[in-house]
């Protein structure tokens, strides 16, 4: 067992691993949202929205792989498949042709509230598996998530 090789139990563990192969799900369909935004953004606001978008699917492409290498430490398979990316994805995705600048923002609001979400559920998943360090990794990430909604809303003037 490769969690016990890390001081965790495997029945704890599997319930941190399947949540987390939940989270890369979601993530894969966010990431490919904010590709098709920062390619197909258009008007005014393209400049500020066009480096924004980048920001942000560097960033989570960032994610996606640390998310993929917590899981194999853990000892288990990362999904890797298109297929299980949406049919195991919660966030959905949507067509950014002709999708304006707001609407596309919008968008990427609800998907980071719903990554958030989830993220805040394996918080309390890996407190109990005693799993510091995926804690500790997510917690990292819903972070980075709540400050750029706070921009984001901000941009859309959304309380």
């Amino acid at each position: 067992m490769d969690a016990e090789k890390i001081s965790l139990e495997e029945k704890k563990v599997k319930p941190v691993v399947d949540h987390l192969n939940d989270l890369l799900a979601n993530y894969h369909i966010h990431y490919q949202k904010l590709r098709g935004c920062h390619w197909n953004v258009k008007g005014s606001n393209f400049f500020t929205l066009h480096v924004k978008f980048e920001e942000l699917y560097t960033a989570a492409l960032t994610t996606i792989d640390e998310l993929a290498e917590r899981i194999l430490t853990l000892g288990k398979p990362p999904y890797s498949t298109f297929k299980d990316y949406i049919t195991t994805s919660t966030i959905k995705e949507i067509n950014t042709i002709g999708l304006k600048d707001k609407a596309m923002v919008k968008a990427i609001i609800d998907d980071m509230a719903a990554l958030i979400e989830m993220e805040r559920e394996i918080l309390d998943i890996t407190a109990d598996a005693g799993d510091d360090g995926t804690n500790d990794m997510v917690n990292r990430f819903m972070q980075f998530k709540e400050k750029n909604t706070w921009m984001l809303r901000s941009f859309v003037n959304e309380d």
